[in-house]
């Protein structure tokens, strides 16, 4: 990893300490930190967690300990903390306003979101109660009858500024909305590696153990990606495979890791300039409706 970065002139934004490199460097970093109290509860002892995270915030423009402080993997999905969703927003160029409010009282509240990119029409999205109900969510345990006001707040907000600004957020939603999302266990499918016990001779055990292919194994699963959010639940799956297979002491090559990692990373390009392509039409497409 880098040594300490010195600090700039006074007033400079600072520069982080430790920015991994390369993938071997960020494992290392992973397993250090997911030995430190001073993590998050959810990352302790969870070093692929912390990779997801650190690998996410890096793409959203946050320090590895930006990134493990404002994002979460909730339920098998990367997520980030509704408090930092439109710090993310309002840190872009694009982005020209975020505005929130709650209206009515009792089972008439609305929470509504009006997110405004740079030149283009107010993005307005809506989440009442009657919402809340239908999804099964108001009368959820938990923070949604302890802080009702607030869950409308950050759906309302997660629905706006993912339709508002899709490049910057890259397919996040809140961990809010992900607590409420049951497991994907497609996304989250780890390959086991894990030696099975058998009875038979060793010979044999021997000659039935045969190499995985990892690299056609996730060339396949990575065609079948068609979003951002598949891409990323890959990338958690081979962290999490990468990791099983060194505690099974079966570790697997570095020049493997390394060439699913360029494999997964050029996936994630190829599904970023989708993305970008899109909202660059949604923006063209709102320009076409202006009055000239």
């Amino acid at each position: 990893m880098n040594a300490v970065v010195k600090s700039g002139a006074r007033g400079a934004t600072p520069m982080p300490v430790l920015q991994p490199q390369s993938f071997g460097e960020l494992m290392e970093f992973a397993k250090m930190a997911a030995g430190s109290d001073l993590m998050p509860k959810d990352f302790r002892g969870k070093p692929g967690n912390i990779m997801i995270a650190v690998q996410m915030g890096s793409e959203l423009g946050l320090a590895p300990m930006q990134a493990i402080q404002n994002i979460a993997v909730v339920n098998g999905r990367p997520s980030v903390w509704g408090d930092a969703l439109p710090a993310l927003c309002r840190q872009s160029s694009v982005c020209d306003d975020i505005e929130e409010r709650i209206e009515g009282e009792g089972d008439k509240m609305v929470a509504i979101c009006i997110a405004t990119r740079t030149g283009k029409k107010p993005v307005r999205a809506e989440f009442s109660v009657d919402d809340a109900k239908k999804a099964g969510l108001w009368s959820k345990q938990g923070p949604w009858t302890q802080y009702p006001k607030r869950m409308l707040q950050m759906r309302a907000r997660g629905f706006a500024l993912r339709d508002a600004f899709p490049d910057v957020l890259k397919g996040l939603i809140t961990a809010e909305e992900a607590s409420d999302i049951p497991p994907d266990n497609y996304r989250g499918t780890v390959i086991d590696v894990t030696p099975e016990r058998s009875t038979a001779p060793q010979s044999r055990v021997t000659e039935e153990r045969r190499p995985i292919d990892y690299e056609a194994l996730f060339d396949a699963r990575l065609l079948k990606c068609t979003d951002i959010a598949c891409v990323d639940g890959q990338w958690r799956a081979w962290a999490q495979t990468v990791e099983k297979a060194q505690e099974a002491g079966r570790p697997i090559a570095p020049e493997i890791i390394e060439r699913v990692q360029a494999m997964i990373s050029d996936r994630m390009a190829d599904m970023q300039q989708i993305e970008h392509q899109r909202a660059a039409e949604h923006a063209e497409a709102d320009a076409e409706e202006v009055p000239a």
